[in-house]
C-alpha cells in the first residue's frame, strides 16, 4: 500500500521482453531495497526481483501491461517511484493499492497562477469513481478531484509537485495511470445486493 507521496523520479535503464510479460530495470535512488519488496512505479504496485546499489528490477505481467501504461516505457524513461507504507507512516496523500484502473489522457493544461490546472479524459469504468473533492492517484501521485463531469475531470497541481514528479513534463495528449478509490468501489460491491 502506498500514499501517493512520490519520492523520486526514477529512470528505465532497460526494458525487454520476459516470460513473465516484461522486464523493467530503473534507476532509483533507494538504500537496501530487498528482493520480494512493492515499489509504485508511476501509480503501478510492482515486486523488485533482484537489485544492486542505484537500481532494481521488476516483471511486469500480461494484465499490467494491459491495464496501464508501463508497456509504452523504454530506456530513458522516467518513472515516478514510491517504496510501501510502513506501519506508523504519515499518510499525507490517500491510500493507493497501485492496482491501477485504467489508462487516462490529459486533453487540457493551463496556468492558474503558479499552479497548473490539468484536465484529463478516463473511462466510464474509471471516471464513475471520481468525485468532487474526492482523491485520485495519476501516475501514483495523489491529486484532489474537482470540475468532475461525465468521463472528464480536473486536478490542480502546484509547483513544487510539478518539479518533484513527471506531471510537470506532462503535455496535451499524454497517457497516464488512473487508479481511483478504492473505498467507493468496496461501497457500491457492498450495497449491489441492496439496490433492488
Amino acid at each position: 500500500m502506498f500514499s501517493g507521496i512520490v519520492e523520486a523520479v526514477g529512470r528505465v535503464r532497460e526494458a525487454s521482453a520476459s516470460p513473465a510479460g516484461k522486464r523493467l530495470s530503473i534507476e532509483a535512488p533507494f538504500d537496501r531495497l530487498a528482493i520480494g519488496e512493492s515499489v509504485c512505479v508511476s501509480g503501478v504496485c510492482l515486486t523488485v526481483t533482484a537489485t544492486s546499489p542505484g537500481f532494481f528490477d521488476a516483471d511486469v505481467s500480461p494484465e499490467t501491461l494491459r491495464r496501464s501504461t508501463l508497456g509504452r516505457l523504454g530506456a530513458g524513461s522516467e518513472v515516478n517511484l514510491e517504496r510501501s507504507l510502513r506501519l506508523g507512516d504519515r499518510l499525507s496523500g490517500h491510500l493507493v493499492f497501485g492496482h491501477v484502473d485504467g489508462i487516462g489522457r490529459l486533453i487540457a493544461l493551463r496556468l492558474e497562477g503558479a499552479s497548473s490546472l490539468y484536465e484529463f479524459e478516463a473511462a466510464e469504468s474509471v471516471s464513475r469513481y471520481l468525485v468532487e473533492k474526492g482523491s485520485v492517484a495519476v501516475d501514483g501521485v495523489s491529486l484532489t478531484v474537482f470540475g468532475c463531469e461525465d468521463r472528464r475531470f480536473a486536478v490542480a497541481v502546484i509547483p513544487y509537485t510539478a518539479q518533484v514528479t513527471t506531471l510537470g513534463k506532462l503535455e496535451p495528449g499524454a497517457a497516464v495511470n488512473l487508479e481511483s478509490d478504492m473505498i467507493a468501489k468496496y461501497i457500491e460491491k457492498l450495497a449491489a445486493p441492496y439496490r433492488k
